[in-house]
């Protein structure tokens, strides 16, 4: 099959939106093209979001803070819709120092370095006069959604946040007929995309196209997956790895072998190195493989 010629053309465009004209594409193409960019589009960047949130003065979300209009829930809302451009991945800190009366706005959120709110003037709340606004915020980079379940902490006064990272907010796709000379059985793919301002939409169809290549290279040069056998640690043996190494059906001789050197449970055997049961005295490689076969029947093996 020959390579795809096509023309990406941006019809229209606006601080958070652009619209793409992708033509000539070969029948059905338009639809296979438009449907998978638009999943990765909504599903698969990533974004900066609040996941974690300390008010002074609030101990859960069910309650209120004096002078303040909003309840906390309607503030928390409000933060949800705070969106963050940053050059780092790892997880960042934020404040919120107000004071009353006026509003409180994205722009008030004091980030760390690399970090920046992208919607400033969002509205958070309205404080009375001589009220008093102190946050702490935690925010972290992600893929999609991630709900405040996922996320616990001991901590009292930490309200876990549910975390929309995606900064693609909407894409819509179009499929329409157009000609290529006499031939009129083509594609043309009209591809419009909202972010949150985080993001430039015609870099965002350009990764999430680079994230499809690497899905297809699999298919086309698959790497060997490496499984590797999972073995049960030591800690987590529980009765078994108290057991004696007399009690796991060893021979006199390699349980007193075993015991002499120091290996006296299981749990010893376990986090044994395999080379060092070798070199013990009155034990050697057929020993081993008698301790192997003990493990094996229950359900052990040795993982040095």
């Amino acid at each position: 099959m020959e390579q795809p010629i096509f023309e990406i053309t941006e019809e229209s465009k606006t601080k958070n939106y652009a619209k793409y004209i992708i033509s000539p594409l070969a029948q059905g193409y338009g639809v296979t093209l438009g449907n998978s960019l638009r999943r990765v589009l909504l599903t698969s960047l990533q974004g900066a979001a609040i996941v974690n949130v300390k008010i002074a003065g609030v101990k859960h979300q069910f309650s209120s803070l004096k002078g303040m209009k909003e309840d906390v829930v309607e503030f928390l809302l409000n933060l949800k819709k705070v969106r963050f451009s940053t050059t780092s991945a790892n997880p960042t800190k934020a404040t919120i120092s107000a004071k009353g009366p006026g509003e409180v706005t994205a722009k008030d959120i004091k980030t760390e370095a690399g970090v920046s709110v992208v919607n400033p003037e969002l509205f958070i709340s309205n404080l009375n006069k001589g009220a008093k606004l102190e946050v702490k915020l935690d925010i972290e980079v992600g893929i999609g959604y991630s709900p405040s379940e996922e996320r616990t902490s001991g901590e009292i006064g930490v309200i876990p946040m549910d975390a929309s990272f995606s900064p693609i907010t909407r894409v819509n796709c179009k499929i329409e007929e157009t000609r290529v000379g006499r031939l009129t059985n083509y594609d043309k793919l009209i591809l419009e995309v909202w972010s949150d301002g985080t993001v430039n939409p015609k870099e965002a169809i350009v990764e999430a196209a680079k994230i499809l290549m690497n899905y297809y290279q699999q298919v086309v040069s698959p790497k060997k997956v490496k499984v590797e056998e999972e073995k049960k640690e030591a800690e987590g043996l529980g009765p078994i790895g108290k057991l004696s190494v007399e009690e796991v059906g060893l021979p006199t001789r390699v349980a007193n072998a075993l015991l002499k050197n120091g290996y006296e449970t299981v749990e010893d055997l376990v986090k044994a190195k395999r080379a060092e049961l070798v070199k013990v005295r009155n034990l050697g490689e057929k020993s081993v493989k008698i301790i192997d076969a003990a493990l094996g029947e229950k359900g052990l093996e040795i993982l040095g």
